[in-house]
């Protein structure tokens, strides 16, 4: 084993976070695309530790349900009470038959901002000094409810973490401050929690006080100073679930950036952990790029764009758009103002246009379906031309129907395709369409009523009105010459 990768990372992620203020519970709230929870494991897989234990609490089977889905892979302990910290961790290394061999990590499920690099500094700096305990910590602008690393004046080394309720003035006016993360001689922390005592003011056992009982049996404890005390800030409500949003979208943005994407407008761009890009990308104002979404090189996407689980090819170009579960090809349009729902592709130097809402829809390379129309359930070929104004029918009450268009297809404005129905290659429908029929290729589909105009019927039925005068007006003017 690696002498800096932990023997087991434990996750305490059982409170209840009543200052949420709702029935979520607090370590499944979500930023960035990730829960806090999920935040938190992301880090600590990092370590590539032997174990992972979450213990949860609160709302168990929601948080578990959750770990289930997003980390098959991670224990649970239940701390069924809330009695404190070391009790949660108590828990925890019972879950693990009682003790482990090794270093165990112990951090909290809500803090998302929490790197990898860091928990890595905090198993090399444990492994390296010889710690029995290392406790993470950063200095703050503000320390208030936060415990307070109290050090030695004389060597530096951390005596005791006070919590602030329990801290006297003198100690509240220090800014170093438990970050709630530490790394453990595993053997000796479940020695030291069997003599955690409750004589405090909340009743609880507290797991800080896990390093005054090592100090006084005379093992070392140590710390390790985070480079950027927003890493360790815990979130209790939602203003400071907002901050940390705000903290890692500029995290992820900056990264990108580097990576050689331009963000236009940073402060106006959202972006979810698990988006990716390709170089010369360019992200315009007010765009919110979700879940598995990947954005080809060249692309260019916004301003006001929202797409999730979206792959947009090399070149393409997405204005004013929502998209869910899409797929636009190399140097294809969209927009403005399209909605493309799940199961929409579109073909290389294709266009999906104005007020166009597709699903489900197979849109081939070089087709337009340029603006005002509803295109679901369909398959187009290349090289076709779907006039404005045209629905896919595709919907009979109960179930759904599919249509066909070939390649090379001009297709009328305001045509109603009503599936199942197939359009041949080469084939053209005229406006005002219902097509009910298949197309053979070739062929010109014309299914419209015949126009009958029915002469005087304004004076007649309207005597009087603005219309009948300008039609009477427009009787006694003398014709043109020829």
């Amino acid at each position: 084993m690696s002498a800096i990768r932990p023997a087991a990372v434990v996750v305490l992620a059982a409170g209840e976070g009543t200052r949420m203020k709702s029935a979520t519970p607090k370590v499944l709230h979500e930023i960035c695309g990730r829960s806090l929870v999920g935040h938190v494991l992301a880090a600590a897989d990092e370590l590539k530790p032997e174990h992972l234990v979450v213990v949860v609490g609160h709302a168990r089977e929601q948080v578990t349900a959750h770990l289930a889905e997003v980390a098959p892979e991670v224990r649970t302990a239940v701390q069924a009470q809330q009695n404190g910290t070391g009790h949660a961790v108590r828990m925890g290394l019972e879950e693990l038959g009682g003790g482990v061999d090794g270093t165990v990590v112990v951090v909290c499920g809500d803090t998302p901002l929490l790197t990898g690099e860091t928990l890595r500094d905090l198993a090399r700096t444990h492994s390296e000094d010889g710690n029995a305990v290392t406790v993470l910590t950063a200095e703050v602008p503000d320390a208030t409810g936060y415990g307070r690393i109290v050090r030695d004046p004389a060597s530096g080394a951390v005596t005791a973490i006070v919590e602030h309720k329990d801290a006297s003035e003198e100690q509240r006016a220090i800014r170093e401050i438990n970050s709630g993360v530490f790394a453990f001689d595993g053997r000796l922390l479940a020695e030291a929690l069997g003599k955690v005592r409750t004589d405090n003011s909340q009743g609880e056992e507290y797991l800080t006080d896990v390093l005054g009982i090592l100090r006084a049996a005379g093992h070392r404890v140590g710390a390790s100073v985070a480079g950027d005390h927003r890493e360790i800030a815990g979130i209790n409500n939602r203003v400071q679930l907002a901050e940390a949003r705000r903290i890692l979208n500029d995290r992820l943005l900056t990264e990108a950036m580097l990576a050689g994407v331009t963000v236009v407008d940073p402060a106006s761009t959202w972006v979810d952990v698990s988006v990716t890009f390709e170089q010369d990308v360019v992200v315009h104002p007010n765009t919110l790029l979700q879940g598995s979404t990947h954005l080809g090189g060249g692309s260019e996407v916004g301003p006001n764009c929202r797409l999730r689980d979206t792959r947009v090819g090399a070149g393409a170009r997405v204005d004013n758009t929502v998209s869910d579960g899409a797929e636009v090809g190399p140097e294809a349009t969209v927009g403005p103002y399209a909605y493309l729902r799940p199961g929409t592709r579109l073909g290389r130097k294709g266009k999906i246009g104005t007020y166009v809402e597709t699903k489900n829809a197979s849109i081939g390379e070089g087709t337009k379906v340029p603006h005002l129309s509803y295109v679901g359930d369909a398959t187009i070929g290349d090289y076709s031309n779907i006039g404005a104004a045209s629905v896919f029918v595709n919907y009979d009450g109960e179930k759904k129907h599919h249509t066909t268009v070939g390649s090379h297809c001009k297709t009328g404005s305001d045509n109603m395709f009503v599936a199942p129905v197939t359009i041949g290659d080469g084939a053209y429908t005229a406006a005002g369409s219902v097509i009910t029929k298949d197309v053979p290729p070739g062929s010109l589909a014309v299914a419209r009523g015949q126009q009958r105009n029915i002469e005087g019927w304004v004076a007649r039925k309207r005597p009087g009105s603005a219309a009948a005068k300008a039609a009477e007006a427009a009787s006694r003017e003398p014709e043109g010459e020829g």
